[in-house]
């Protein structure tokens, strides 16, 4: 699994039909030490929107995840992130996200 950010979304109306009804975002990887991290299509599952922090799955176990073996999807947003802790300290938490911008 990789962390990831959901930065937009994508629209695509000619597709193949085992795509259809499934919401497709824009997310780029959370890679430390790197300003030019790649940007992923993903499927989502979970309801994610943008700015949010994700949990993605890619290949054969994107599909299997989802339970989406008959859709050619490379990569899925199988969960929302509520909060990171690394060695004993607590490095993200979804409710501090946006936080500043609320109290102005």
């Amino acid at each position: 699994m990789d962390i990831a950010t959901v930065i937009g979304t994508v629209v695509s109306t000619q597709k193949v039909v085992s795509l259809s009804g499934y919401k497709l975002l824009l997310v780029r990887e959370a890679t430390e030490g790197s300003s030019d991290r790649p940007l992923t299509v993903a499927l989502d599952t979970v309801g994610a929107g943008e700015g949010e922090t994700v949990l993605v799955v890619r290949g054969s176990s994107a599909r299997a995840a989802a339970g989406l073996a008959q859709v050619p999807v490379d990569a899925v947003i199988v969960g929302i992130i509520d909060q990171i802790d690394r060695e004993g300290r607590m490095v993200y938490r979804k409710s501090d996200v946006g936080a500043e911008d609320r109290a102005r």
